[in-house]
């Protein structure tokens, strides 16, 4: 006969099992990994603090957020450091508050990813362009937290290493390192934790109160064709492909600007094309970088390219030198 104790003990031992098995397959598949924690990031309720350094510059945040199922994801960014600035996010809609002077800039904008909800969905382009493995185990924000390398194929993409807490699948820290091995940008929970609440009075602003509200102008978007513009982007580097090609008008700008995202899985860049505005003055031309992110700005047959994007400086390089015009 077998004793309750004993029942116990085995199903106890059955479930750990379960559990160390589910694990080990995730462990087997790091891909899955990545895809599971950018799914946490929008699926999961938390609150904590993290730090972005970028080059020279270190900024910590302070986020909460919020999945209210049917109704929808929240959230809100307060930056802790310097001139106070805040974010409140609803969907991929976003309002910037920037305190200035006696007044505060409400800015809304359209938002495709921030921090942790940064790792993209699972797909052929990231396996492409990157070979992926597992690292060791390491704490991050008081949670234990798995590594897991992005290695690239080629010199157009950064090696990324990716931390992801082994218990909620949340991503917990993720940094950018150069050719030569060294963290050139990194964001990563100094603080974190998962919370259990359904009221909302948390999502809005700390403002002062007598200040008044001024709305940043909207540019206005509109889908667009490099055709049309009498110009095209040849000789792309390889894995990258186009994935929004849109016409911005710009508050204050004479002409529209054309905006072009290409793509590779993982890493994103952006190619802006515009006439150079009148007056016998050109625009400043040249390049620099921050952290992860390389610009370089360019003038050819009347038009001022800018090509911006957290890639290696070979590869926005080579998206400048493919826009050609026709004579």
């Amino acid at each position: 006969m077998i004793h309750l104790s004993q029942l116990i003990r085995t199903s106890l031992l059955f479930f750990l099992w379960l559990s160390v098995s589910a694990w080990g397959n995730e462990q087997a598949d790091p891909w899955l990994m990545i895809d599971k924690a950018g799914q946490a990031a929008h699926r999961l309720n938390y609150k904590g603090v993290f730090v972005y350094q970028s080059g020279a510059n270190v900024s910590s945040m302070q986020i909460t957020h919020m999945n209210y199922g049917p109704n929808g994801e929240f959230a809100r960014v307060v930056v802790l450091d310097g001139v106070p600035r805040e974010m409140l996010r609803q969907g991929n809609d976003v309002v910037i508050y920037q305190p200035k002077s006696e007044k505060i800039m409400v800015d809304k904008r359209r938002l495709q990813s921030s921090f942790p909800a940064v790792l993209p969905k699972l797909s052929a382009d990231i396996k492409a362009n990157y070979q992926i493995h597992l690292g060791g185990a390491e704490r991050v924000g008081g949670h234990e937290g798995q590594l897991v390398m992005l290695e690239p194929r080629d010199k157009y993409r950064y090696r990324c290493k990716i931390w992801i807490d082994r218990e909620s699948g949340l991503l917990l820290k993720m940094a950018f390192l150069s050719d030569k091995d060294d963290v050139i940008e990194q964001v990563a929970f100094s603080q974190l934790m998962l919370v259990n609440t359904v009221d909302n009075d948390w999502f809005r602003p700390d403002v002062t109160r007598g200040k008044t509200y001024v709305m940043a102008p909207e540019e206005t978007v509109t889908p667009a064709s490099s055709q049309d513009e009498g110009w095209a982007v040849t000789h792309m580097p390889p894995g990258f492909r186009k994935t929004e090609q849109v016409r911005r008008n710009v508050p204050g700008k004479a002409f529209p600007v054309n905006h072009l995202v290409f793509w590779d899985g993982f890493a994103s860049v952006s190619l802006f094309v515009e006439p150079v505005g009148h007056g016998g003055v050109l625009p400043m031309v040249g390049s620099f970088s921050q952290g992860a992110t390389n610009v370089l700005v360019s003038v050819h047959d009347g038009h001022q390219i800018v090509v911006v994007g957290e890639v290696p400086p070979v590869t926005v390089t080579q998206i400048s030198n493919g826009v050609t015009f026709r004579k």
